[in-house]
């Protein structure tokens, strides 16, 4: 049987609807999952059932990440943020964590992990980081790889790549800062930001700071492969 895969969604800010893209899904089906869209539930309880139910959790993309959560007040260049979103997938990340079951993250995706483990984040890292930072949100098509990234020889990235740089596509802002220790970064772009990050103790924890899901190459498929065959693996 296919494995059943939770996937996160948006909501705009007058919270009329759900929305995620259709390259989120279609990405998982190619895969072999069976995609689940999750809404945005409070109830502990009712998030440890979706937990259990799942056999793997994909955290997409979207809005930025309420600072408050790891103890900031909000920065001048922060953007667009739906609370509610951040608390379901923060809480449903710990569940998994504590379960061993896989997840992987996608660009805010992998930010929702290492705030879940006990990490935290730049809000803005143009702003942020003082040294000269990439172009990290790309004017170019959505399926263009456009900077490279520097895999760490001994990741589970690695073992899914066999590379030691992939090119990949950026469409961000906000990037992991520190990583807690139960965690390894696996990726960092040239100007030294975090490009992706994995649990050192867990199955199949992954998070990456591109969009895997809108590019066709042999490695993105992969990072899709992967984490499906650790959901079957349960």
């Amino acid at each position: 049987m296919k494995p059943f895969i939770g996937v996160t969604c948006s909501m705009e800010v007058d919270r009329s609807y759900y929305m995620t893209k259709n390259d989120n899904i279609k990405a998982i089906i190619k895969a072999g999952g069976i995609p689940v869209i999750l809404p945005f539930l409070s109830q502990n309880t009712d998030i440890e059932q979706i937990a259990k139910q799942i056999d793997g959790l994909y955290a997409t993309g979207g809005y930025d990440i309420d600072p408050t959560l790891f103890g900031e007040e909000p920065h001048q260049k922060l953007g667009t943020i739906i609370p509610e979103r951040d608390f379901f997938e923060i809480e449903l990340t710990k569940k998994m964590l504590t379960m061993d079951k896989p997840v992987l993250g996608i660009c805010r995706g992998s930010q929702i992990i290492n705030l879940a483990a006990g990490g935290d984040m730049y809000q803005d890292i143009y702003a942020q980081i003082n040294d000269h930072v990439l172009q990290h949100t790309q004017n170019s098509p959505r399926d263009h790889g456009s900077h490279f990234v520097n895999v760490r020889k001994t990741s589970l990235l690695h073992q899914i790549t066999n590379k030691e740089k992939i090119k990949v596509n950026s469409f961000h802002h906000q990037a992991n800062r520190s990583v807690p220790k139960e965690f390894q970064i696996s990726g960092v772009a040239n100007d030294g930001v975090i490009e992706a990050i994995e649990s050192k103790h867990h199955s199949f924890v992954l998070g990456v700071q591109w969009h895997p899901e809108s590019m066709t190459d042999e490695v993105s498929m992969n990072i899709y492969k992967n984490f499906i065959s650790a959901c079957n693996r349960l």
